[in-house]
């Protein structure tokens, strides 16, 4: 009877090692492409070819631009927390958010403080230089003020329109705004987390692309 080899299943658990730590490689590498790149490389594969439009590649670029040119701009630059920029199927969000440090909102109210208001107008400046329309949208955190009668409906529509007000008043056209929507606290920024104070914001959706 032939001696049992010693060790067989070491070398079989090294090669299952490796795979995994390629695989997990290769998604780490896929996650840093954007979807149209991930779709050119699954072309490669199936043989079939995607061809992505023009203006898609231009309203990338435009989305691109935009953001770092709001990076840039006033207020928005030292902003830190306060405020987000991300490219998205539309365009470019950005949100206005309420902390501690710097307050958006007067306090139980939609009203914006000097600071909020200089946040607004640093985004107005950047704006105003594109032809590009908006859709403001206003946001709370999931407390209510409880007994007053005013509910996180209306003080979500009163701080939307505070951003439009003060949108225009920094040189924003009226007739480029879209819409101006209250969600209370039903668009939390972190799924789950409806009662962060980061959830009281403002909302800049710009439009590129049509």
């Amino acid at each position: 009877m032939p001696a049992r080899k010693q060790g067989t299943w070491k070398l079989a658990y090294a090669d299952f090692l490796t795979a995994l730590v390629a695989f997990f490689m290769l998604l780490w590498l896929v996650s840093g492409v954007s979807r149209e790149d991930r779709a050119a490389i699954a072309a490669e594969f199936t043989g079939n070819r995607v061809t992505v439009s023009q203006s898609t590649l231009l309203a990338a670029s435009e989305a691109d631009r935009l953001i770092e040119n709001l990076t840039l701009s006033g207020d928005l630059a030292t902003a830190g927390e306060s405020v987000r920029f991300a490219a998205d199927a539309a365009g470019v969000r950005i949100e206005l958010v309420d902390t501690a440090g710097r307050p958006l909102f007067e306090t139980g109210s939609g009203a914006l403080t000097e600071d909020g208001r200089a946040l607004v107008a640093s985004a107005a400046a950047v704006l105003a230089g594109t032809p590009f329309p908006v859709s403001i949208e206003g946001h709370t955190d999931a407390f209510s003020m409880a007994g007053s009668g005013y509910s996180n409906w209306e003080l979500s529509s009163q701080r939307a329109n505070e951003a439009r007000r003060a949108l225009e008043a920094a040189g924003f056209g009226a007739e480029r705004v879209t819409s101006v929507t209250g969600f209370a606290d039903t668009r939390p920024l972190e799924a789950g987390q409806p009662h962060l104070a980061a959830n009281r914001r403002i909302s800049l959706q710009v439009h590129i692309g049509g």
